[in-house]
């Protein structure tokens, strides 16, 4: 992954655009790592892939016995109506 300084990545901003469209692109500040600027498809990817491996705990979750958010307020509601 390539760096560039803040003060670069301001001046080069057009270019780090055109980069950023090929590969993240990670900014620091001081020496410090701050941002990495990626595509929207990159972005979209991560995303889709987050929400898929969500999906597979949520299921795995249901699969051992856990109940989601809705359930869980429904017995809590129940339980202390009791």
């Amino acid at each position: 992954m390539k760096t560039l300084g803040a003060s670069d990545a301001k001046n080069r901003f057009g270019e780090l655009l055109d980069l950023a469209r090929r590969e993240p692109i990670q900014i620091s500040k001081k020496g410090r790592k701050v941002a990495v600027m990626l595509s929207v498809e990159e972005f979209e990817r991560l995303s889709n892939l987050e929400e898929e491996i969500l999906a597979l705990k949520a299921e795995k979750a249901k699969k051992e016995g856990l109940i989601g958010v809705s359930e869980s307020e429904a017995l809590l509601e129940e339980l202390l109506n009791a």
